[in-house]
Parts: structure tokens; C-alpha cells; sequence
């Protein structure tokens, strides 16, 4: 089992977001240190198109054996577009190719390790079933109460029976939705190989704590914040 760290260095909304630090420690560091706590995962494969993120990558225990194409590395570039390169390099330099990738985004730093682990026994467990599982956490306000601006300013409804009234429901008499959050994604390779697809038809939901993408620089010293109370929690426990 290889898990594979996407990490491009073009991102425009905070520049060189992945490697941004985090209490001292670029963001691309925790998702290669918590891959390596877990067993089943044999491999750290970190998917860049910048020298320096290799070499950040490369410190703190990853492969970096290649750098990916500047073609597959824009904004509009795809997951499936780096899982399939790499599938592509794999074929061509070495003969084994895993059943099953564990995909983590290093823009969802802090993780816990037995979740990593629980999330991944899951998706083994079910793997005959499933053509891929992908995290997330329970939406802690209810979608199906926001709307539309029409192009006069009117309210417009997100979904057909929905009206001013009745979005004003108390949320518990919603549907619960999720949010994909990049905790920890699994995907068959022969999905790749075989549909030309990522994900499949049967996609695995899998629940786990709430969590924090990093998207702005707010986001980074809240990050820093709910890891210091964290830390600060747990050794007043001990």
C-alpha cells in the first residue's frame, strides 16, 4: 500500500500553501510523518513539479521519484490526473503497482493516527463492495437552508419544495450532509487502469472528526490554535 501526497506548487489563493508552516513545520511534513506511523503503508510517494518540494519532502522521509508534469500541475488540474501519472511511471519504471493508494492532502495537517488506521481497516474490510472511500465530516450547518441569489435579487431555492419558510426549519429536520475534508481517501488502482475513473460508482463514505483544511492564512493560525489546545488537553490528562 503507497500513500501518495499531492502537493503542487502553484496555488494562488495562499502562495506555496504546501508547504506553509505550521507551529514550525511545513504543512507537507504532516501528512508524510502520519502516513509513516502506519503500518500497512509501505511507501510515501510525495507527487510535486517543484524541485523545492521534493527536497522538503525528501527531509522528512518521503520519495520524490519524480517531478510531475507542468501540464498536470495547474489550478485546473485533476486528482485523477496525478493518481494516473503516476500509475503510468510506475508501469514503466518498476513492476508493481499497489490494489489500493491512500490518498492524503497536505492542506488537512492534523490527523489522528487511529483514525488513519480504523479508516483504512474500513475500506479493507469492504474493498469487494467498494470501488473507493473518501473522509468526511458532518456539515455543522445544514446546506438545504442556504439559496440562490436570482439575477434580480430574489431569493432562489437550491432544490426544488424549498421556499423563505420552510429553509427556516430547525436543522435537525434536514438530511445530515457531509463535507469531504482530506482527512484520508482510498482508491483501487484499477479503477485508474481499468473505468478511467477515480472514485467508481461505489464510493465508501467515511465519518471522522471535524477538521480544517487550510485554504486562507486565517486557517493556519487556527490550525496552530486547535493544536495547541490539543497538546494542552492531553498532557493535562496525563
Amino acid at each position: 500500500m503507497i500513500a501518495v501526497i499531492p502537493a503542487r506548487s502553484g496555488s494562488k489563493g495562499v502562495i506555496d500553501k504546501n508547504i506553509k508552516t505550521l507551529d514550525g513545520m511545513p504543512l507537507l511534513a504532516y501528512s508524510i510523518l502520519s502516513a509513516k506511523t502506519i503500518p500497512l503503508i509501505k511507501r510515501v510517494i510525495v507527487s510535486t513539479d517543484s524541485l523545492k518540494y521534493a527536497t522538503i519532502a525528501k527531509k522528512y522521509g518521503a520519495e520524490v521519484p519524480f517531478l510531475r508534469p507542468n501540464e498536470i500541475s495547474q489550478d485546473n488540474s485533476s486528482d485523477f490526473d496525478v493518481f494516473n501519472h503516476l500509475i503510468d511511471w510506475l508501469k514503466q519504471n518498476e513492476e508493481n503497482i499497489p490494489n489500493i493508494f491512500v490518498h492524503l492532502r497536505p492542506t488537512t495537517p492534523l490527523r489522528e493516527r487511529e483514525v488513519l488506521i480504523e479508516a483504512i481497516n474500513h475500506f479493507i474490510k469492504n474493498k469487494h463492495r467498494a470501488t473507493s472511500q473518501r473522509s468526511c465530516h458532518l456539515a455543522p450547518e445544514s446546506p438545504f437552508k442556504w439559496f440562490f441569489k436570482d439575477e434580480k435579487g430574489y431569493f432562489k431555492a437550491l432544490k426544488n419544495g424549498l421556499n423563505p419558510e420552510n429553509i427556516n426549519k430547525p436543522r435537525q429536520t434536514f438530511p445530515d450532509v457531509y463535507i469531504p475534508n482530506g482527512y484520508i481517501d482510498l482508491i483501487k488502482s484499477n479503477n485508474i487502469l481499468e473505468k478511467n475513473t477515480l472514485h467508481g460508482e461505489k464510493m465508501l463514505v467515511y465519518e471522522t472528526p471535524f477538521t480544517l483544511e487550510v485554504d486562507t492564512e486565517d486557517d493556519l493560525q487556527y490550525l496552530s490554535y486547535a493544536k495547541e489546545k490539543t497538546i494542552t488537553k492531553k498532557t493535562s490528562k496525563s
